[in-house]
């Protein structure tokens, strides 16, 4: 039964990404969508609990081992596709809009969180701390799903105009900062006091300090020699088993799984041989691709929501409302401190406020470690799915060539950008 659950997935996936894409959507909408839809939201609405007939309690437990194979390869992406280049020269402008464009929605989410947190401060039986309940709601809130606005931003044709480097720039140190902050929320959550804390933020530290002096050298190294050699073929199966050691370590740690991951993809060799690029960043690529899809049935199979209730109504419109404006007003102001044009500070904004498969990682994190209730989780994953959708509905580049035409900006902002590594 977990082979046909897996077909239905992927063609389900399939289907869905590509009509997301006629609508001028991102994919991940059409993925996400996917999950609803055979989920117990939609599909659970038919005679015959279709859900549990297609995806039954015992299989469940293999897809998302599965599932958390492929987030696990994805986060390690991002942390590869990390591109300081981005940074150069423009590092002034890139610093306040991300900080500002963080820090607004983050602040925002601070009361947001007190408020939620009488309705939905008990999570199976148990009461959560309030402290790390509202800094991780401060944290879903300031998250802009990098890769998602990559893939956006080069089908829209943005990749290079100002309003696009800043987004892709900003978002790259933006999510840096978020992963940092998350890692400590969840210390903060799993340690269970200050002395574990301590030994926690302790072991963390001399990890990064490893991957940092120990392991980025030996890997510049060793990819170096692999692909002068007969060893090219074999570096997917290095680079993978470095990917989940680090993901072992930092579990082991206390920390999840991801920012391990995240952690390796950091330290991996820059600029990319050719070699390493298709030998392994490109299988790894791959596999993630193909197994993300079952990461949106599991979250799709874990929400329903007919749980919503119409007092959950107006949490839901806060929600929406703290997230879209946070992002807009922190990114859209700086931006035009900066001297970029009002419409090309609010397109900034719509871009930032993209959340996608970034969101919905970092909630499955917050369920894992006992933050949030199943009610809760389900209105924050409608917000990530509109949130993300936002930004195509009204950002149309081939209807508005303006926002191709150059601004006055700081000179240094000016400076030439790579290309983003795809994803």
């Amino acid at each position: 039964m977990v082979m046909a659950g897996i077909a239905i997935i992927l063609l389900t996936g399939a289907a869905l990404r590509r009509l997301a894409l006629r609508f001028r959507q991102p994919a991940v909408i059409g993925e996400l969508v996917g999950g609803l839809v055979l989920g117990p939201s939609l599909l659970g609405l038919l005679p015959g609990n279709l859900t549990e007939v297609l995806f039954p309690s015992d299989v469940r437990p293999y897809l998302s081992v599965l599932a958390q194979v492929g987030v696990v390869l994805f986060v390690f992406l991002i942390g590869w596709e990390f591109n300081t280049g981005l940074l150069q020269g423009r590092r002034r402008v890139v610093v306040g809009v991300s900080v500002s464009a963080m820090a607004v929605p983050f602040l925002l989410g601070l009361p947001l969180a007190l408020w939620l947190y009488r309705e939905h401060g008990v999570v199976n039986g148990e009461e959560v701390a309030a402290v790390p309940f509202a800094l991780f709601i401060g944290v879903v809130m300031s998250i802009t799903a990098f890769p998602v606005l990559a893939k956006f931003l080069a089908d829209r044709r943005m990749l290079h105009t100002p309003v696009g480097v800043l987004a892709l720039a900003s978002a790259a140190l933006g999510d840096a900062i978020a992963w940092c902050s998350l890692a400590l929320v969840v210390v903060i959550v799993t340690a269970g006091s200050l002395l574990g804390v301590a030994a926690m933020a302790g072991w963390l530290a001399l990890f990064l300090a490893v991957m940092a002096l120990v392991v980025r050298p030996l890997l510049a190294r060793l990819t170096e020699r692999m692909s002068m050699g007969a060893g090219a073929p074999y570096m997917s199966a290095v680079v993978g088993a470095g990917v989940f050691l680090s993901a072992c370590a930092t579990t082991w740690i206390g920390v999840h799984a991801i920012f391990g991951a995240f952690v390796f993809g950091l330290v991996m060799p820059r600029p990319v041989h050719p070699m390493l690029q298709k030998h392994a960043l490109e299988p790894i690529e791959q596999v993630s691709v193909f197994l993300l899809p079952l990461f949106f049935i599991v979250v799709g199979i874990s929400i329903d929501l007919r749980s919503l209730s119409a007092g959950n109504s107006l949490e839901m419109l806060f929600i929406l409302l703290v997230a879209c404006v946070g992002k807009l007003v922190g990114a859209a102001v700086p931006a035009r401190l900066f001297r970029l044009s009002w419409r090309q500070s609010g397109t900034l904004g719509l871009l930032m406020n993209m959340r996608g498969l970034t969101e919905l990682i970092v909630l499955n994190i917050g369920v894992s470690v006992g933050l949030l209730d199943q009610k809760l989780y389900t209105m924050l994953v409608v917000m990530a799915l509109v949130t993300t959708g936002l930004a195509g509905m009204f950002i149309r580049r081939d209807a508005d060539d303006s926002l191709m035409d150059p601004v006055p900006v700081p000179p240094a902002f000016d400076a030439p950008v790579s290309e983003p590594q795809k994803v």
